[in-house]
């Protein structure tokens, strides 16, 4: 086993400990051969990313995007085990034998409606309904690129243990990593690692927002808008006068708290009523429990306005997270592992295309040349929610942010689906491959390092702790994007 000494010191420190940028340090021989095994897949990550970004399939459509991942997997040696959770996109794909068990998380679904090529100006594709704006398409060829480089190291050294990439679909409101924790996919996992694209290299301690989804569905009478309107109900009404008392609701919420809606479905002509109308509403929250209540008083908003306008109203729970369990045991050395990688490094070109993407940002958090740098170590509350949140409750878990978009660059953006699409998308995510087999080779070989995260994450969940998903017994919304 290796040496405890460098974890052991890293979960010593303060969470400051690295928020100055950190004199260069020396990489393990070790380390370096790991990274320059990552760095030999390079265009097969670019390849696989690029791919997935020209489909953009969206949540628990993701059939191709699946496909390729497993069709990878599967001719590398991995065992593929298909369809997983009652999900056919699902899968997990797994190599070796015995403890530890390490999982990889793989993300591949699209966002519907944000459509753009990977160009520094404002260019939507003709007829391309979706786009990677949240960065999937990388997430899910950076953690194969990772699994594969694992998987060989492992098989070349002989280190007893298993590795495993979990392809899970529909991140982005379909919560498809809760329906594998509820069926019990992760009990024999001894860690999660998972990274995300973003506008910054940090392995900062970030937890989310618990949250829950719902298609809220009115019914009414329909009727000539001039000619009978007596004889109509509007569903439409009953839509509006929910969103009038939520958006009341704002005012007295927690002030960490976040509720929002879409209405999906408003009629289909000014002159006649519409029968039938839906709105979709999200609602955040730190904590589970925080989402519940406020989650009671918007049902009660969709009966006071179905009454009110005459109409009735069902709703469909489609997705719910919990909040991610952060483990600062682990957290510290991925950030040191991130620390030996280094930022993300443009060629001329690339900083040519990040210059004119940077110049459409209205005051960005970031500098531009922030890109190579690492973001310093620090426990901070997220505001977006991430299924990934139910999975730091069955086992431990750690994850990276990199630099795969132009910094300043927010999620769901056209700025982020055009850099997820090109060379500074791909760069990014092969700093998060490295950074992901790094500190899977180190918790393979160091014992302690698996003792106290293991350790941490109990206490941190409690002794009488028991899951709870925020879904129910509902199966996976399969539709939830028809």
């Amino acid at each position: 086993m290796r040496s405890f000494a460098f974890a052991a010191t890293l979960a010593a420190l303060p969470l400051t400990a690295f928020a100055e940028e950190s004199a260069p340090m020396s990489i393990p021989p070790e380390d370096a051969a790991m990274m320059s095994r990552v760095d030999a897949g390079y265009d097969e990550t670019a390849r696989v990313a690029r791919q997935i970004w020209e489909w953009a399939e969206v949540g628990y459509k993701e059939e191709k995007s699946s496909k390729l991942l497993q069709d990878s997997l599967e001719a590398e040696g991995f065992k593929i085990e298909a369809g997983v959770a009652e999900i056919p996109t699902a899968f997990i794909a797994s190599w070796g034998k015995g403890g530890p068990v390490i999982a990889i998380l793989a993300e591949f679904d699209a966002l519907p409606g944000i459509n753009q090529d990977s160009t520094s100006e404002r260019a939507p594709i003709d007829g391309k309904g979706a786009g990677h704006a949240c960065g999937h398409n990388l997430f899910g060829a950076g953690s194969l690129g990772a699994a594969i480089a694992v998987k060989r190291w492992l098989e070349e050294t002989g280190t007893p243990g298993t590795i495993r990439l979990y392809g899970t679909p529909a991140e982005e409101g379909g919560s498809g990593k809760v329906y594998m924790v509820r069926a019990g996919l992760f009990k024999d996992v001894d860690f999660a690692l998972h990274w995300h694209a973003g506008d910054r290299n940090a392995a900062e301690a970030q937890t989310s927002l618990a949250n829950r989804s719902a298609k809220f569905r009115f019914t009414g009478i329909s009727a000539h808008a001039a000619g009978a309107p007596e004889r109509g109900r509007s569903a439409l009404d009953g839509v509006e006068a929910m969103n009038v008392m939520a958006n009341m609701m704002h005012e007295h919420m927690p002030q960490d708290a976040r509720m929002h809606y879409v209405i999906t479905k408003g009629g289909n002509a000014p002159n006649v009523v519409p029968d039938f109308a839906e709105s979709f509403y999200y609602v955040r929250h730190p904590q589970a429990e925080g989402v519940k209540e406020i989650w009671a008083r918007l049902e009660d908003a969709a009966r006071g306005a179905a009454l009110g306008t005459g109409t009735k109203v069902e709703w469909e729970i489609i997705h719910g997270n919990n909040p991610l369990l952060i483990n600062d045991a682990l957290g510290k050395v991925m950030d040191a592992k991130l620390r030996e990688i280094g930022g993300v490094q443009y060629t001329k070109e690339e900083e040519a295309f990040a210059k004119k993407i940077y110049a459409s940002f209205n005051k960005p958090e970031l500098a531009l040349e922030s890109h190579n740098e690492i973001q310093p170590y620090e426990n901070s509350l997220g505001y977006g929610s991430t299924d990934v949140g139910d999975v730091s409750y069955a086992v431990p878990t750690v994850g990276l942010n990199t630099a795969t978009w132009v910094p300043g660059t927010s999620a769901h953006s056209w700025q982020a689906t055009a850099a997820s699409g090109m060379s500074i998308g791909f760069k990014g995510a092969q700093v998060a491959a490295k950074a992901l087999a790094l500190i899977a080779m180190e918790l393979y070989q160091n014992e302690e390092l698996r003792e106290a995260a293991r350790k941490e994450f109990n206490e941190d969940r409690g002794p009488n702790y028991k899951y709870q998903s925020l879904l129910g017994d509902r199966k996976p919304p399969l539709d939830y994007r028809d």
